[in-house]
């Protein structure tokens, strides 16, 4: 997994997410959208935990052309190993109209996707992920799964502030202490260039688990599933088009 050197911080963590270990007896609940980072991160829990289930959103996204794509990308999985097979767990799907009825955002109406006042994007749905994952905490506890995992990233992100590492890691305190008993929040990805995600997926998974992410997830802000390029499909012109394609890019030159 050939990387940029961003410093021993990076390379402690870049070890950690990329290290063999034995496969923990607990479950571990995956936050799924059927997105490249998801899909890592899924493959990411497979390889870590004796059982993994997986949670997915529909809250009125305008890709929600995602979400077909889910059963596709999890039966892929189940068949590129045999024990990723036999630790892949229930899917559960989660309707959340409201957020989308109280939020005023590109991804949740049909606006021209752009910077706000704010310096954010309009693609950001104020507190999606702390929703996403108060929810799969409420799931975990009737399932007995105290482990979640998800694709948060603070590296090559769009700047949302629900993806940091100190938000997640005080939500899985205030969790902890409202469902009183222990839950872990796991990012994988959250100290990772897209380049990073790219190779660990390879890492994981080999070219087969490269070809599937690039065949059949949608990073695609427009859902775009009929303009195929070397990273996947889409329009190419989003905001997570083009992180996924410098992502790409940036990898290859690595390799060569």
């Amino acid at each position: 997994m050939s990387v940029p050197d961003r410093g021993a911080g990076h390379d402690a963590a870049l070890r950690d997410v990329t290290a063999s270990r034995p496969v923990n007896p607990e479950g571990a609940l995956v936050l799924f959208s059927g997105g490249q980072d998801s899909t890592a991160c899924l493959a990411w829990a497979l390889e870590r935990f004796d059982t993994v289930e997986t949670i997915g959103f529909d809250y009125g996204q305008r890709h929600r052309i995602e979400l077909s794509q889910r059963p596709v990308i999890r039966d892929g999985l189940g068949r590129l190993k045999k024990s990723w097979q036999a630790r892949l767990g229930p899917d559960h799907v989660l309707a959340l109209p409201s957020l989308a009825a109280i939020s005023e955002t590109s991804l949740t109406r049909d606006m021209a996707m752009e910077a706000t006042a704010s310096g954010l994007p309009n693609t950001f749905v104020p507190g999606r992920n702390i929703l996403f994952l108060t929810y799969a905490a409420a799931l975990g506890w009737r399932r007995g799964l105290q482990v979640l995992v998800g694709g948060m990233c603070e590296t090559d992100f769009s700047g949302y502030p629900d993806c940091r590492n100190d938000t997640i890691q005080v939500l899985a305190r205030a969790l902890s202490l409202g469902l009183d008993r222990p839950v872990a929040i796991e990012t994988p990805l959250m100290w990772l260039t897209k380049a990073e995600t790219w190779a660990l997926a390879e890492t994981l998974g080999g070219q087969p688990l490269v070809d599937l992410i690039v065949a059949e997830t949608v990073t695609c802000y427009q859902g775009d599933r009929t303009k195929a390029h070397a990273w996947g499909t889409g329009c190419g012109q989003c905001p997570a088009c083009e992180l996924r394609r410098k992502g790409w890019e940036e990898w290859h030159s690595a390799k060569i």
